[in-house]
């Protein structure tokens, strides 16, 4: 078990749309706030780590930070970005390599969607000419299968997104702060079936820095020090169905995200079961819903009662996105996988305010997963 590295600083810039304010500035701000909460300087820290996908390369901010000769690795690994940086600096303070360290992730993408380029992907230019390299219809396609196969109706999906853009309400760092019922989710348009316009995030522009510190340092620089119980990533494999698959093998295999998080769950020596809040990658409704069977929260085809039950909301036994998630705050891909743990840190300290869940949580996880099918896993608790 790991228990002597912990999260001691907390910044992040609202997520949104922010004319004029580049990525990189974005990541300052963040990464000072996060140093403010910590009680310490950009001199203090011993190893950073970062990325974007679209905002430039996070080593960069030093330019801004300051120019201090410490090692600063850049990551870019899709929509696990976040998670991926996260993992790398969680290892160096494991490994005694530093003794405080300072993770950061943001982007600033245009309006519209992804415009990914299948060649850049591994697969050839006829997935981008059959309309495949846009993701909403690979998400479609997952979904209504897993649907079918498991007895999910559209107005789980529907309360999903109403759930975050509930939460999302009483978050003032969120994108989406207008709450929305079940009902307009079904009334909005059709993207790709059974996936309305209001199901899915938004390609967005923020960012948050996290700062870890080990041992007796963690617990000097922390009131409340948010302990990172473990860190598991892991990629696909041949078999399971992931974002920018060419095809389906007929044998199945388990998906990256059940493999993380049965890994962190391990790592940590506590079940899923104990799991208090949680923060799962809401890309669009769909994902939630595969997402909470995928980690052990609960079981396939369980998601149905669950989320119908309220079990899911603020102040049911299980709350999930309790910041809104991707629906609410959107989607900037470095930023995203540390705003999950910037939440659950929030609420095991006790600080998240109108959207703090009640009993006093004091174990937490988190889960982000990215193209071409990779996921990332945290278990927190104080």
């Amino acid at each position: 078990m790991t228990t002597d590295v912990a999260v001691v600083g907390l910044g992040i810039h609202p997520f949104g749309r922010h004319p004029g304010v580049s990525g990189l500035e974005m990541a300052a701000v963040a990464a000072r706030r996060a140093l403010a909460d910590a009680g310490i300087g950009w001199d203090d820290v011993d190893f950073a780590a970062g990325g974007s996908d679209a905002a430039g390369n996070a080593d960069t901010s030093v330019s801004v930070l300051g120019l201090t000769g410490l090692p600063f690795i850049n990551v870019k690994n899709g929509c696990a970005t976040g998670g991926s940086a996260r993992a790398t600096a969680h290892g160096m303070l494991s490994a005694g390599s530093a003794e405080v360290a300072l993770v950061v992730g943001f982007d600033k993408h245009p309006p519209g969607a992804f415009n990914p380029l299948p060649e850049e992907w591994g697969i050839g230019s006829w997935y981008g000419e059959t309309g495949l390299m846009l993701t909403t219809q690979f998400f479609a396609m997952k979904i209504q299968r897993y649907m079918r196969e498991h007895g999910i109706s559209e107005s789980t999906l529907a309360k999903i997104a109403a759930k975050a853009f509930e939460n999302g309400s009483r978050n003032p760092n969120a994108w989406r702060r207008t709450p929305l019922s079940e009902d307009e989710v079904l009334a909005s348009k059709m993207v790709n079936h059974p996936l309305r316009q209001y199901m899915f995030c938004s390609p967005g522009e923020g960012a948050v820095a996290l700062v870890l510190a080990r041992g007796e340092r963690a617990r000097r620089l922390a009131g409340k020090p948010v302990f990172l119980r473990s860190v598991a990533f892991r990629t696909r494999r041949f078999g399971s169905f992931e974002v920018f698959s060419p095809s389906i093998p007929v044998e199945s295999a388990p998906s990256p995200t059940a493999e993380a998080a049965a890994a962190a769950f391990e790592q940590a020596g506590v079940g899923p079961a104990d799991v208090q809040v949680a923060q799962l990658q809401d890309t669009e409704s769909g994902a939630e819903v595969m997402h909470l069977a995928e980690t052990g929260l609960c079981e396939h085809g369980e998601q149905e009662s669950l989320v119908q039950s309220g079990a899911t909301r603020l102040d049911g036994r299980l709350p999930v996105n309790t910041d809104g998630g991707c629906l609410a705050c959107g989607e900037p891909i470095g930023a995203s996988g540390l705003r999950q743990v910037h939440e659950v840190a929030l609420q095991l300290r006790g600080y998240a305010g109108d959207r703090q869940v009640p009993g006093s949580p004091r174990v937490g996880f988190t889960q982000v997963y990215g193209a071409p099918g990779v996921s990332a896993c945290t278990v927190l608790s104080v």
